[in-house]
């Protein structure tokens, strides 16, 4: 018999998989699945084979929507010719918003990447795609790092009775979304603190108005989730520690269900 084939560890990213409870959404989307990747940083630092295998593995899952939440690429306009083959293929209606290292290597050319690929790509705009029997809103909220998010126009005629999720880069974005909103909010940036050394990191962050580091927040009576990305790690010159990378499934539900919930008021 065959050795089982062993995934080298610079390829491997965590998965995880968690209930959102929003006793908001519609009850046509109870049980709606979306897949979340974020800061893949595309060369070098970041193995074509992990991001490929990340895909495959958001395809596995069957999403309803997958949500791409920005830097794509790093410091050099190269890898963005690489865009379409590393991320192109995802299933399901994909969503993507522009992070602040996509500014400033070239916004243009990245959506257009993106757009070829038939993703929608929102700068300060919302769409809406039926998932069952109603609608959803996805709203994109440009990169706040860089100063070009503008919360009121990505929400300006997007139904509050919809189900309505937020991407935005920057996880602090959250704090200027409308109070109780009931929004669901996916972000990335921090990389998890990329050297994650427990409440050191954290405390480190906050000093750097970054609270929101990984993981599952309430903010302001939104929720919101805090991808650590995809990218670096192993043969990287930028290492991780504590903080492996990512790819982020969950299951919406207006309901406690499980263990790994987060929920917040109606």
């Amino acid at each position: 018999m065959s050795a089982p084939h062993r995934v080298p560890a610079r390829h491997r990213f965590e998965t995880s998989e968690l209930t959102l409870v929003a006793p908001w959404i519609s009850p046509a989307h109870e049980g709606l699945r979306v897949a979340q990747i974020s800061d893949v940083h595309v060369g070098p630092g970041t193995p074509a084979a992990r991001v490929r295998r990340a895909v495959e593995r958001i395809n596995a899952f069957r999403p309803h929507l997958a949500l791409l939440t920005g830097d794509y690429v790093t410091r050099s306009k190269r890898p963005v010719a690489r865009l379409r083959e590393q991320l192109g293929g995802i299933d399901a209606p994909t969503f993507v918003v522009l992070g602040n290292h996509d500014h400033w290597v070239g916004a243009a050319s990245i959506r257009s990447s993106f757009e070829s690929l038939g993703y929608t790509v929102l700068q300060n705009e919302h769409a809406t795609v039926r998932v069952g029997r109603a609608p959803v809103v996805v709203v994109g909220v440009d990169d706040g790092h860089t100063g070009h998010d503008d919360v009121a126009r990505a929400l300006d005629g997007a139904p509050a009775a919809a189900t309505r999720l937020v991407l935005a880069h920057t996880p602090v974005t959250a704090r200027k979304l409308p109070e109780h909103g009931r929004l669901v909010c996916f972000s990335g940036h921090t990389h998890g603190g990329q050297i994650h050394v427990g409440r050191l990191t954290e405390a480190v962050l906050r000093l750097a108005n970054q609270p929101f580091v990984r993981g599952l927040y309430e903010v302001r009576g939104n929720l919101l989730y805090v991808n650590r990305g995809l990218g670096f790690g192993r043969g990287s010159p930028l290492v991780r520690v504590g903080s492996p990378p990512e790819v982020a499934l969950f299951t919406l539900s207006r309901r406690a269900r499980g263990a790994d919930m987060l929920s917040a008021d109606a």
